[in-house]
């Protein structure tokens, strides 16, 4: 049977910040004041993807700081960070720092597993260490506990005029609450919901049954379900779900054939399972605001949710995520009945 829909309460955005290499700092500041465009139009939070060794943004935490003091009221996020390439412990202190210069409005994302091109990067990455790094879910049970305030250290006192902690500082005490695990398979679905994490899912999936035919949907609902079945906060735990959603109610007819060729050809990727992973992608959502929203009504896994991060798309300029994202707060979002924040 369909669930009933819950009603969306929070309505965000999700950014890759691409840049030129040519010219870096205009991609970044490019990606900030998206970001600030976005709290002018009342959505409650933006995120921002993690590239290494790409021409996106390969340091979130940083620019996330720079947004803090751009920003007063939306609240900033990582979708994600990959863990392969962190030390728990320093990136603990990161977090939390700029977790207290935001006024709380951090909300860090993760994932675990080896660096993408692990063999090519190794080498600089971890040049003694890489055969013994432990790329599991260890990884973020120590990030979890170091956020939380377990000890990271066995010493604490003074020690000449220097005072010393045991657990991380600065501690933010409600940063804790916010860390989010962004999977697509029932296994990182368990993990999180055990763990008290929340949960990020996207417009990737793994379809771990052998057999078709395979619904995007539905496997994605399943995950969401298993997730709250296994977190202590049952039905209140917190899921955010990044599908690609593209609004073109003010769009130029330039604007609408882009949209309309950049989701076509994404379009095969979605009817199967895809290279060793078996991942399987959704459709990229493209067309006026009642439209999207109608689909999204009908869409299993959304019916289960209240906050979403919409996924911009990669590749587009800077004026038409100023169009997308003001057709989504103006129109999707209302259509979807949404109330942008003062």
């Amino acid at each position: 049977m369909p669930s009933t829909p819950r009603p969306l309460r929070k309505l965000g955005f999700l950014t890759i910040g691409l840049f030129d290499p040519a010219d870096p700092a205009r991609g970044h500041e490019s990606t900030l004041e998206i970001i600030e465009l976005g709290e002018r139009l009342g959505f409650d939070s933006a995120w921002i993807r993690h590239r290494h060794l790409q021409y996106g943004i390969s340091s979130p935490v940083a620019v996330l700081a720079a947004a803090s003091q751009r920003t007063r009221r939306i609240e900033l996020g990582t979708a994600v960070i990959p863990l392969g390439w962190e030390n728990p412990l320093r990136l603990a202190e990161d977090l939390a720092t700029v977790d207290v210069l935001s006024g709380g409005r951090l909300n860090p994302g993760v994932s675990v597993g080896p660096p993408m091109h692990f063999e090519q990067v190794k080498d600089a990455l971890y040049p003694d260490t890489a055969d013994v790094e432990d790329f599991s879910y260890e990884r973020v049970r120590r990030l979890l506990d170091l956020v939380r305030g377990r000890p990271a250290s066995d010493f604490r006192g003074v020690e000449g005029f220097e005072v010393f902690s045991d657990v991380v500082q600065p501690h933010s005490p409600g940063l804790g609450r916010r860390l989010w695990y962004g999977g697509g398979s029932l296994g990182s679905a368990r993990w999180a919901g055990e763990h008290g994490m929340n949960f990020l899912t996207s417009s990737v999936v793994k379809a771990e049954e052998a057999d078709g035919p395979w619904d995007f949907a539905d496997i994605q609902l399943s995950l969401i379900r298993e997730f709250r079945d296994r977190h202590p906060d049952g039905e209140a735990a917190r899921v955010s779900q990044g599908l690609v959603v593209i609004p073109t109610d003010s769009a130029s007819p330039e604007q609408r054939a882009k949209y309309e060729a950049y989701a076509a050809k994404r379009l095969p990727r979605t009817t199967a399972p895809q290279g060793p992973g078996r991942l399987l992608f959704a459709p990229d959502l493209v067309g006026d605001s009642e439209q999207i929203a109608e689909r999204l009504h009908a869409h299993a896994a959304f019916r289960e949710v209240d906050e979403v991060a919409f996924a911009l798309p990669f590749t587009f300029e800077h004026e038409d995520y100023v169009q997308i994202l003001t057709d989504m707060a103006t129109k999707l979002g209302p259509a979807l009945g949404w109330q942008p924040q003062g």
